[in-house]
């Protein structure tokens, strides 16, 4: 499976960040419910790899992938816990190099670094942070010069600007977290959770 295909599997990619295993499969659970069978958990909490494994194990109906990998080394870590995508900010040599069993999605911010990907083998990148580097007119500006590029927009995506992302030619999804504030998930409304990603994905039409 390569990245393109992966990003067609939801216009919203949840981008999750686990303090415990039960809190991830409970916030799995609920965006399943909703309506997304795809996560990203992000490499930013001691038990995001076992999460990862266990959210694949409970939920094998879904794609779990893993989110800020940095480094080869973090690569490798991500294919053992089961990982069926992986995710980076940006893009290294050695993670161009890394002879990989799952897709990456890789970062760019700039069209130097568009450039490096392509000259890698990449035509999907992560645009981040998105509203830091530009946003929705950044995107249009590399609509023309890289035709055959796609993007998912990460960072400051949310409920009032993501139909705004989602109309670009050159966006397949986006990721964020709004459908699944940190607070509902420290109360354990888990079934607001779902509420909202119903709402999400009802306002898109999806």
């Amino acid at each position: 499976m390569r990245a393109k295909q992966i990003m067609e599997i939801s216009k919203i990619i949840p981008v999750m960040r686990v303090e415990s295993i039960e809190e991830g499969l409970h916030t799995a659970e609920a965006l399943l419910k909703g309506g997304i069978a795809i996560f990203e958990i992000t490499l930013r909490t001691p038990v995001a790899l076992d999460t990862i494994s266990a959210i694949r194990k409970a939920f094998p109906e879904a794609k779990t992938g893993a989110g800020t990998v940095l480094n080869a080394k973090q690569f490798a870590e991500v294919e053992n816990a089961g990982a069926h995508f992986a995710i980076s900010p940006g893009l290294t040599l050695s993670l161009a190099h890394y002879r990989r069993s799952i897709p990456l999605l890789p970062g760019a911010a700039t069209a130097s670094e568009i450039m490096m990907g392509l000259e890698h083998g990449f035509d999907a990148f992560k645009l981040f942070p998105a509203n830091v580097v530009g946003g929705v007119e950044a995107l249009k500006a590399f609509i023309k010069p890289f035709e055959e590029v796609v993007f998912c927009p990460t960072a400051g995506v949310n409920a009032e600007n993501v139909k705004e992302y989602l109309a670009l030619k050159n966006v397949l999804c986006v990721g964020g977290s709004w459908i699944m504030p940190t607070e509902l998930i420290k109360a354990k409304k888990f079934s607001e959770i779902t509420r909202l990603t119903q709402e999400a994905l009802a306002d898109l039409k999806l």
